[in-house]
């Protein structure tokens, strides 16, 4: 009997780890081949940091980490699986119990829970008696790729882990909520690192769009550490007086570069 238990502990461990692992290659994988294979001369204007170099050394430590991370992601599958089982969490198999309406509201909810919780441990992280112990992994790509949407100390991640187990515990979700935002948060966490701007020139004068985060955004946290904390939204950052001064200055000269004068 305790054999079988640990055969399913462990089917869910090598489940929820491939599943991890798949979602991040594909994502970053693409992001990579398109941005900084394919299109990297026709689109040089739009780079972030003019002065990028590819350092291959440093791409590997990214996926490595990020790969490491997967395994702490895994974990975080046989922790929810096994408060399931005993009947913790809040999960429930049929939309029709609660209704689309909840169903997608619950999406959105766990989407800013997430804001909320990645701004606050990140800038817990950031506080010197933890930086170097738990976040300075993350921060040696100072120009990152899409391959460091990932690349945390072990440490870090098991705090990027916590948010469903947390989430599970706190209101009702369905599994697809959980699949839908997981590919909604692996998007976007591709999208800061890409070190690209796809954002079109006045997205950050737009009313409504400008609490949205750009990828001009994150790639100034990577160059700067101390700013720009928040993930998918910008409201935090802005409540909290966190934004780099130079942060729409920044995307407005990145989004009004003329592509013939940078294309090489």
């Amino acid at each position: 009997m305790e054999a079988l238990e640990l055969n399913k502990f462990f089917i869910v461990f090598i489940a929820a780890t491939g599943i991890s692992t798949l979602r991040y290659l594909l994502f970053a994988g693409i992001a990579f081949s398109l941005f900084w294979i394919l299109l990297k001369k026709k689109l040089h204007h739009r780079w972030i940091q003019q002065d990028r170099v590819q350092d291959n050394s440093k791409i590997r430590h990214e996926i490595k980490y990020s790969l490491m991370t997967m395994l702490v992601f895994g974990c975080a599958g046989v922790l929810i699986y096994t408060m399931k089982t005993l009947g913790w969490t809040m999960l429930y198999k049929d939309i029709s119990e609660y209704g689309l309406p909840y169903f997608f509201f619950s999406l959105l909810a766990l989407i800013l829970f997430h804001d909320t919780y990645f701004y606050w441990t990140h800038r817990l992280m950031h506080h010197p008696k933890l930086f170097k112990k738990m976040h300075l992994t993350h921060h040696i790509s100072t120009n990152p790729s899409p391959w460091a949407a990932f690349a945390f100390n072990p440490y870090e991640a098991v705090v990027e882990a916590g948010i469903v187990p947390i989430a599970v515990l706190l209101f009702p979700l369905h599994g697809l909520t959980i699949l839908l935002f997981l590919i909604y948060m692996t998007f976007l966490n591709v999208l800061g690192h890409l070190a690209f701007e796809l954002f079109p020139k006045n997205f950050l004068r737009n009313p409504i769009f400008k609490w949205h985060n750009t990828s001009t955004h994150h790639n100034m946290h990577h160059r700067y550490f101390h700013c720009n904390y928040g993930l998918y939204f910008n409201w935090w950052d802005r409540w909290m007086g966190t934004n780099h001064e130079n942060y729409q200055a920044t995307f407005e000269t990145v989004t009004s570069r003329e592509k013939m004068q940078t294309e090489v």
